[in-house]
């Protein structure tokens, strides 16, 4: 096992947070060996429009998934903690990953392997986002697969370049480098997506979601404030 302080990074408006986050983040937190796993709900989130929850509200609903997640990691016996960051949130300008990265690295050193955790489309979209190709002096990225998603049918020429470049098919590179490789984990296959819950949220399947889909003490406070409605 490595020495090196290894965090995971899992970034999103949560809105609301899901089964799915928890499921890539304790599958990450197992696979990866994380000491330390963020949840950073986004402040104002550039590319979703302004059509969002309130971004304290947000926060209120990542702090009791995580609440969630690290009493799955407990009974899974899955060493990690759990955190929940403002740094986002709290930012005065748009939410861009690269100052996340940039004031993450800051507060960890430069010798933590800081890992961020997604889904294989939004590794498909990474060159959409301010300054990508400089995440990579900062992190690495750990890519959780989807169902019916065909990577090699959507991938760019600037994603097949930079798997070409960066990617490893050994999770313990990640804990021997701080930054700078993609590692794509067919293990996982998580087809739960925030949009398709708000739209269920506000319709008459309302009463039909359960805590398989949001987790039980998110769905309280959301069932609570009358959130999605």
């Amino acid at each position: 096992m490595s020495a090196r302080k290894k965090i995971g990074i899992l970034g999103g408006t949560f809105d609301p947070p899901h089964i799915g986050h928890l499921r890539l983040a304790s599958h990450f937190a197992k696979k990866l060996h994380l000491d330390e796993l963020l949840l950073i709900p986004s402040g104002e989130p550039w590319q979703k429009g302004s059509n969002i929850t309130a971004a304290e509200i947000r926060y209120q609903l990542t702090e009791a998934a995580g609440i969630d997640l690290a009493k799955a990691l407990s009974y899974l016996k899955i060493p990690t903690k759990v955190g929940i960051d403002r740094i986002e949130i709290e930012r005065a300008s748009p939410s861009y990953s690269i100052d996340t990265a940039k004031s993450l690295r800051e507060r960890f050193g430069s010798q933590a392997s800081l890992i961020w955790l997604t889904g294989v489309d939004s590794l498909i979209h990474l060159p959409t986002w301010v300054a990508w190709r400089e995440l990579f002096q900062y992190m690495h990225f750990a890519v959780a697969s989807r169902p019916n998603y065909d990577l090699m049918a959507e991938m760019s020429p600037e994603i097949q370049e930079l798997l070409d470049t960066r990617q490893t098919f050994d999770p313990a590179a990640l804990e021997n480098q701080a930054a700078g490789l993609i590692y794509i984990d067919e293990g996982l296959a998580v087809d739960l997506s925030s949009t398709d819950l708000r739209s269920r949220l506000q319709s008459p399947a309302r009463s039909s979601i359960e805590s398989e889909q949001i987790p039980s003490q998110t769905l309280e406070i959301i069932t609570n404030l009358g959130l999605y409605q």
